[in-house]
């Protein structure tokens, strides 16, 4: 992961103007948000004084450069050195533009050299300063990438909520209830650790080129997780392994779980009838916790 600096941006441009046609790589999943949504969105993040932002994709600087312009402190990661270079050449100080791969990238170190671009006001002075993430992110890995957004939070505590488009298929993953077909993994660990909200819908025509499928912004608000779990590794393991046998009966779903599978779903005192996917995030930590103590070697 690179910084790219103005001088840099300027070097890269080769005197180009901003406003110059963009090449589209279709490899990075590139759709350029247009500004009148760009500004919609922007009103539904809510910048405050004293917020620093990480943005993950910023491209042509869509939301950006209006984020920027309510003084708050903006890390902006971008794959693209190209984009990169033209964003970062077109930004004010208190934005910062890397180069990198943000499922890969080390970002909290970045983060934590930045200082709030504005003070909150007097009335307001206490409030904790919040780190916040913010992305129009390539659609084809938008599951990936939500799901680090989320580990970087349950490795640092860091963020106090992330804001994010998405295809909208993938909103009504995230907030998907119980027994709905859209219930599975990612809905699981999302509201597990998150509380989700879906904020705004945008048809194909909000981008440019317009995308064959319409989009969502949703928050995701960090707090404490639904529920407590004795191993994290353990509980992500069990909930993919009892979705991709999502029909099954949860008895027979447990045997591939594990050989104490079955002691684990008699001590949990759930109905072995019932299927994953009709089981609450707080059933599933359940299950997990029983998995767990039924695994412990016995005390001599």
């Amino acid at each position: 992961m690179g910084l790219v600096t103005r001088d840099a941006g300027r070097a890269r441009a080769r005197g180009g103007s901003p406003g110059r046609p963009r090449v589209i790589r279709k490899r990075f999943g590139q759709h350029f948000l247009a500004p009148a949504w760009a500004q919609k969105v922007v009103d539904a993040i809510a910048p405050a004084a004293g917020d620093i932002f990480l943005e993950i994709g910023p491209g042509t600087g869509a939301l950006t450069l209006p984020l920027a312009a309510a003084k708050v402190t903006i890390l902006g990661v971008e794959i693209d050195r190209d984009l990169a270079a033209d964003l970062a050449m077109r930004s004010p100080a208190h934005v910062t533009i890397v180069t990198g791969d943000f499922l890969h990238a080390d970002v909290i170190p970045f983060l934590a050299g930045l200082e709030p671009q504005r003070t909150p006001a007097a009335h307001d002075v206490h409030r904790p300063r919040r780190f916040r993430v913010v992305g129009n992110v390539p659609y084809n890995v938008s599951s990936p990438i939500i799901f680090r957004v989320i580990e970087l939070q349950r490795q640092h505590q860091l963020f106090t909520d992330a804001t994010i488009m998405v295809q909208r298929e993938v909103a009504d993953r995230l907030v998907a209830r119980p027994g709905r077909k859209e219930y599975g993994v990612l809905s699981v660990s999302a509201q597990m650790h998150t509380r989700i909200t879906k904020l705004l819908d945008l048809p194909p025509g909000a981008f440019r080129p317009a995308p064959k499928v319409r989009s969502s912004v949703i928050r995701l608000a960090f707090g404490p997780p639904a529920a407590r779990v004795p191993d994290d590794l353990l509980f992500d393991r069990m909930v993919r392994t009892l979705f991709s046998a999502r029909r099954k009966t949860l008895s027979n779903a447990v045997k591939r779980l594990d050989p104490k599978g079955p002691d684990a779903l008699a001590l949990s005192g759930l109905d072995g009838r019932r299927r994953p996917e009709t089981l609450q995030v707080t059933e599933l930590a359940r299950l997990a916790d029983c998995l767990s103590i039924v695994r412990r070697p016995p005390v001599l």
